[in-house]
């Protein structure tokens, strides 16, 4: 059957427990934003506070997902959560309680920063939990696990939106945000409450001092150029298509026209799941990030929104193993005790990227047309082709100085015959865990 790998995944003993609560809250993750934006714009009437508050709200989150990624990785999610989740209620609560006092644009954008910097990240952390589960004899079906986190984030952004906007529509804006907030908090315990399943934290774990090191590394500022890049794509391609279908005419024409692209998106998305490559990781990010190049520079070519539609088919296909390969490519980098904030910081960079696109793109649609927006989206998938290119040498072979000190010994030497499990001296046991190298070697 095509879903085998993924029903495999699922049937692991505590995997359908932590993924599906992280997928439940991740929709009202996805609803977040865009509920500030109709609740703000409902009382104020002016979308330009509207977009403040949105605008203070996201720059929070990116500054504060990788503070709250490491007091996970530090005291562990199930002591953190919680809390967290409070914090986030009490923050909604107190937004609408100000929205709804009629209180000024600056207590409104300090509201929507409190909300942001609350925000869970359930995402980076079900994708700890997956890597936690896997590590061991598993890991070469990270691919798979990430490929559905990356569904599961499809998904959420595709009906979050949709939500919040239907209700904003029927006159009750407010009902978004706090659906949106419940839908977060409800998955964020249900997820804390699967113990079994969480990563060790720093203080139940040996200590590893210095650990906070492996995210200042070349490895790791490559990978957040690559989310920075990919962020400006989406922001860009987003505010294009709709300079596009209003210049030919056809405004209706844009939601399809990114439906589209979302659909092929998630459809390459499921299928590079279920196909174990033979390519190593930094290759595959070559030639995905070289290939959504060559589709952005067709975008600077066609005439018409069918077109463009066909275009923006090929270009979301190609999405998806990227947005596979990058915790894939994290994870066989940094220390696993600093895995969450990994996670957080490229989520931070990505977010980052769409933010300032949404503003050079806007500029270079009004000096040159909907064909300068589209160059934005060729630049940044150039980027990514290079950094691509220079990943094939920096993200070839892990680094020696990500591993626990106990187990750094083990790179190198050769196990003698007698170790049970060694293979001509690339594979042993050591102390009941597999060697990282040998972990590796199974990509």
């Amino acid at each position: 059957m095509p879903t085998a790998k993924y029903r495999s995944l699922l049937r692991t003993p505590g995997a359908a427990a932590f993924f599906l609560p992280a997928s439940f809250g991740r929709v009202g993750v996805a609803m977040t934003s865009l509920g500030i934006v109709w609740l703000v714009h409902s009382h104020t009437g002016t979308f330009a506070a509207a977009g403040l508050v949105s605008g203070g709200f996201a720059v929070a989150e990116a500054l504060g997902a990788p503070q709250l990624a490491r007091l996970v990785d530090r005291f562990g999610q199930t002591r953190v959560l919680p809390p967290a989740l409070l914090a986030h209620a009490l923050a909604v609560a107190v937004l609408v309680s100000m929205v709804d006092a009629d209180a000024s644009e600056a207590l409104l954008t300090l509201g929507g920063a409190l909300v942001g910097a609350s925000v869970p990240q359930l995402g980076a952390m079900s994708a700890a939990r997956w890597a936690a589960l896997l590590r061991t004899g598993r890991a070469a079906e990270l691919p798979t696990a990430f490929a559905l986190e990356s569904l599961s984030n499809a998904v959420a952004y595709l009906v979050g939106p949709t939500l919040v906007s239907a209700l904003a529509a029927t006159g009750r804006p407010e009902a978004g945000t706090v659906l949106a907030a419940s839908l977060s908090v409800i998955g964020g315990l249900l997820l804390a409450a699967q113990r079994g399943s969480a990563p060790s934290s720093a203080v139940d774990g040996p200590a590893h001092a210095g650990d906070d090191r492996s995210l200042l590394r070349g490895e790791i500022f490559l990978l957040m150029g690559l989310n920075l890049a990919i962020g400006v794509f989406f922001g860009a391609m987003q505010v294009s298509v709709t300079a596009f279908v209003v210049e030919h005419g056809a405004p209706g024409a844009a939601a399809p026209i990114l439906a589209v692209s979302q659909c092929s998106g998630l459809l390459a998305g499921w299928l590079y799941g279920l196909r174990r490559w033979r390519a190593t990781p930094p290759v595959q990010l070559l030639v995905a990030s070289t290939v959504l190049m060559l589709g952005t520079l067709l975008l600077l070519t066609v005439g018409s929104p069918f077109e463009l539609a066909l275009v923006v088919a090929l270009t979301g296909a190609t999405i998806p193993p990227l947005l596979v390969l990058f915790p894939v490519l994290t994870e066989s980098t940094v220390h696993q005790a600093v895995l969450t904030q990994a996670f957080s910081w490229l989520g931070s960079a990505g977010a980052a990227g769409s933010a300032a696109a949404a503003a050079v793109s806007g500029w270079a649609i009004d000096s040159l047309g909907a064909r300068g927006g589209f160059a934005v989206t060729a630049t940044a998938a150039a980027a990514m082709a290079l950094q691509g290119f220079a990943g094939l040498r920096l993200l070839r072979t892990p680094q020696v100085q990500s591993l626990p000190r106990r187990r750094r010994g083990v790179l190198g030497k050769v196990c003698p015959p007698a170790v049970r499990g060694c293979r001509d001296g690339r594979r042993a046991q050591v102390g009941g865990e597999e060697s990282e190298e040998a972990r590796f070697k199974e990509w």
